[in-house]
């Protein structure tokens, strides 16, 4: 299986050379080996603008930042929307609507409310985590079982008791989905919202700046590297997801 799973990798790479090779341009298509110059060398200072470790580094702290402001929101709010059916009704609708709008789509509104800076960059990672997050969280408290809910209300269990010995743990292997994708999608935003005005460190603003040099060597390495930093913390996730929520296989 993990040989299967080398063998469209290894042909993209090869159909890569191949193409470079009749290319012959390395402003459309970059040789193989130029790339991978620069990413076995990380820690060099790329254009004035720090290595990639330090641009990654950057990245994984401000898209970390917007993931667990969007959890810290989403959990309890969608917790409460599964369990009281008038505030679901009352925000249902409007959740609906703003749903399907990309997180990019809200930028321009994003640089008017919070100007250039951090801010307005969390705002953009906070959009693109929280519906994931928050949808994941109803439907996994709507899914408890209903028999495990009157069990321990018939033994004498209080509301609380109920929501974090019941419900939560019943619950958690969804909203550990809700999470996953969440963060999937937080890492995807945080790279465009670097590109914004006025950002001076990340992976999104170094691809940037780097197109205006004709570096495409390097805005692909800064392609590569994060698409191998999403597949690490994707993996992160399953991990845990297996090890912790292995109950649920058998419950299937």
């Amino acid at each position: 299986m993990r040989r299967l799973s080398l063998a469209f990798p290894l042909l993209i790479l090869l159909a890569w050379a191949a193409g470079a090779y009749l290319i012959n341009n390395e402003f459309i298509l970059p040789r193989l080996e130029s790339v991978a110059g620069v990413l076995l060398d990380p820690l060099a200072d790329r254009l004035g603008t720090g290595s990639l470790v330090e641009n990654a580094l950057r990245s994984i702290e401000r898209v970390g930042m917007g993931f667990l402001l969007a959890a810290a929101v989403a959990i309890p709010l969608g917790i409460a929307m599964a369990r009281f059916r008038r505030l679901n009704d009352l925000l249902d609708s409007t959740i609906q609507i703003l749903r399907p709008i990309p997180p990019l789509a809200w930028l321009p509104l994003s640089l008017a409310w919070f100007k250039i800076g951090l801010t307005s960059i969390l705002f953009i990672i906070f959009l693109g985590a929280f519906f994931p997050i928050l949808l994941n969280t109803i439907d996994g408290v709507r899914g408890v079982k209903r028999t495990w809910i009157e069990v321990a209300s018939t033994l004498g269990a209080r509301e609380r008791q109920i929501l974090f010995r019941v419900i939560l743990p019943g619950a958690a292997p969804t909203i550990w989905t809700g999470l996953r994708v969440g963060f999937g999608i937080a890492w995807m935003c945080v790279v465009a919202a670097e590109m914004l005005p006025g950002t001076t460190s990340g992976l999104g603003y170094l691809i940037m700046y780097a197109f205006n040099f004709g570096q495409i060597q390097l805005i692909i390495a800064g392609m590569i590297l994060i698409g191998l930093i999403g597949l690490m913390i994707d993996t992160l996730f399953r991990k845990i997801e297996a090890k912790r929520f292995a109950w649920r296989e058998l419950e299937r």
